[in-house]
């Protein structure tokens, strides 16, 4: 049963190569076909294509298509001129609602809390379903899940002291980051190339959008000063009329530049998954070490488990993008391993949490946040164990490597169901305490 479990996903994407290519050399001279190849699975068909471009380069249509599937594009792509008014119509939206405490009286520490992922997350999930040109059905799902968020959210009691309360404020934003795989993927859960693909434009996002923030802030220095040194104090003014439009589009203008042309930051992704997996690594080991040496009393100090829980978020973040980017490319078998003892540094570190947070629930009670931590401990604890097997699997040459990319994007819908029974069942059966 084991062996029959180790293999089965193994033959699948076998098969799925076999046939793909078998189609691709019967259908070289027939464009039409190649097409819908192509549109069916697009990274499946260039990985093939790659890989038997030698037996068919003699042809026209192969040599048009290599051009095509490996065509750099120098200059900047805005994309259509009705893609440019989306932009900037969808910016434009963005900015009004997070301007929305200053045209109401609403109190901006309330609005902020609780709407702080319904500012950006709505407009990227309409561009997604508007660029795909979705169907109706397509669109009920995320339109639903923005008109609970809002209502319910904005319902709830006031009450700043609330931990239910707070832990649906930070859940919230990771139920909707599921909605909007689901907006990427169009509604297609059954194809995990898909939500691999949605991780991969995660990671060039992060990218794009830290590079605009960071020249976003070299701007605001630089005209704050230059108005200052004329004897003018606009910071302000410049920070609640300009800057929060220039923060409201980054989402939606980082998304735009990643989809139109992703020559921008698909060589750099991969670069930074290579320096920071070995750095992380070796942080890792040396504070496990240090943890042991100093004798730290996790079990009891409430503030250094918080941290240590949020260290551990930071790194299976880095994990699953590192794995994501690693699958771009199987020939990188020494990354794999640096991933591989990560997996297990932070498996370690997480079963550590683990027992330190069933050690306070069972010596001072249950409490929200020690059932949020708990629930999102145990799920990131299970997919780490898996991820692990897989690249233990594929350093041995027994699975792809794509198959890891496999792994992780089961566990999105996972994630977003947990986030939305911490968002929405949590304050209620903790009575909004």
């Amino acid at each position: 049963m084991k062996n029959y479990m180790q293999t089965t996903s193994q033959n699948k994407y076998d098969k799925e190569f076999s046939i793909t290519k078998e189609a691709i050399i019967q259908q070289i001279n027939n464009p039409a076909e190649l097409e819908k190849l192509y549109r069916k699975n697009k990274a499946l068909f260039q990985r093939v294509f790659s890989d038997i471009f030698p037996e068919i380069q003699q042809h026209t249509t192969a040599q048009i298509w290599n051009e095509r599937l490996n065509f750099t594009q120098d200059e900047i792509n805005w994309g259509q001129n009705k893609d440019i008014v989306f932009v900037l119509l969808a910016t434009f939206i963005t900015g009004m609602i997070a301007k929305l405490p200053h045209y109401t009286h609403i109190k901006e520490d309330f609005f902020y809390m609780r709407n702080i992922g319904l500012i950006g997350f709505p407009m990227l999930m309409v561009y997604f379903l508007w660029k795909q040109k979705s169907s109706f059905n397509q669109w009920i799902l995320p339109l639903i899940s923005i008109l609970l968020a809002v209502i319910y959210m904005n319902s709830l009691p006031d009450n700043p002291t609330s931990d239910s309360i707070l832990l649906a404020c930070i859940h919230l934003p990771i139920f909707l980051w599921s909605i909007l795989a689901y907006s990427f993927i169009g509604g297609d859960l059954k194809d995990q190339q898909k939500i691999i693909n949605y991780l991969h434009f995660n990671g060039d996002f992060v990218v794009m959008a830290s590079i605009m923030v960071l020249s976003g802030v070299l701007f605001t220095a630089i005209t704050i000063n230059l108005f200052t040194l004329i004897g003018f104090n606009i910071e302000t003014f410049y920070a609640k009329h300009i800057a929060i439009w220039g923060v409201s589009a980054i989402p939606i203008l980082a998304t735009h530049l990643v989809q139109n042309n992703p020559q921008l930051v698909n060589k750099i992704s991969p670069v930074i998954a290579k320096i920071f997996t070995p750095l992380v690594l070796i942080t890792m080991l040396v504070f496990l070490l240090a943890l042991v040496y100093t004798k730290k009393d996790i079990y009891n100090d409430r503030n250094f488990l918080l941290l240590f829980n949020a260290l551990l978020i930071s790194v299976m973040a880095i994990i699953l993008f590192s794995v994501t980017e690693a699958s771009k490319n199987a020939n990188i078998k020494l990354n794999l391993l640096f991933l591989f003892l990560l997996s297990i540094l932070t498996i370690i570190s997480n079963a550590i949490a683990l027992s330190a947070i069933a050690f306070r629930i069972t010596e001072f009670g249950i409490t929200p946040n020690r059932m949020a931590v708990l629930g999102g401990n145990l799920l990131i604890f299970i997919n780490l164990i898996l991820v692990a097997y897989k690249l233990f699997l594929t350093l041995n040459n027994k699975l792809y490597v794509q198959n890891i990319g496999n792994t992780i994007a089961l566990f999105i819908p996972i994630y977003g169901i947990w986030s939305a029974i911490v968002t929405y069942l949590f304050p209620i059966l903790f009575n909004y305490k």
